[in-house]
């Protein structure tokens, strides 16, 4: 996307980012902290269901541990120049073969299937707060969620 290009309303961005989100086998960077505050990211495979941002992992990760403990996360979707970034809650953490109906849609959207592994976990993220743009002059306007409501 040039700088020249013009920048696109909220309503066109909400509409790309929740495309963005609904992506096969799409990734995201997980950026959580320890209740200490030691920093910690990592990418991991991402599914959107019903408007929850949904990854899979080993329930004694450091990943799992900081999300249930701090109950805060921030991700980040898509290239530099066409980010998608979301502060979320969770929701609730899921066994992975305890919900039929989540593990099918995660395993519909994401590259891989973690039902039947021992030990892993899905956590339900809700989205509070969503960003994107595409250059500086998408910068202006470029919160679409606040406190868990659309703008749009």
């Amino acid at each position: 996307m040039s700088a020249a290009a013009e920048p696109r309303d909220r309503a066109a961005r909400r509409a790309d980012t929740l495309a963005m989100l609904a992506t096969r086998d799409i990734d995201v960077w997980v950026a959580t902290a320890s209740p200490g505050g030691d920093p910690h990211l990592v990418p991991l495979s991402l599914a959107w269901i019903e408007g929850r941002a949904v990854i899979a992992v080993e329930e004694g990760s450091i990943t799992a541990r900081n999300v249930v403990a701090r109950r805060v996360a921030r991700l980040a979707v898509g290239p530099t120049r066409d980010v998608v970034l979301l502060d979320v809650e969770l929701e609730r953490t899921v066994g992975v073969d305890a919900d039929p109906g989540l593990g099918a849609g995660y395993a519909a959207q994401a590259d891989w299937d973690p039902r039947g592994l021992a030990g892993y976990v899905f956590l339900v993220l809700r989205p509070a707060r969503v960003q994107a743009w595409r250059e500086a002059n998408e910068l202006r306007g470029r919160v679409l969620m606040r406190d868990g409501e659309w703008l749009t």
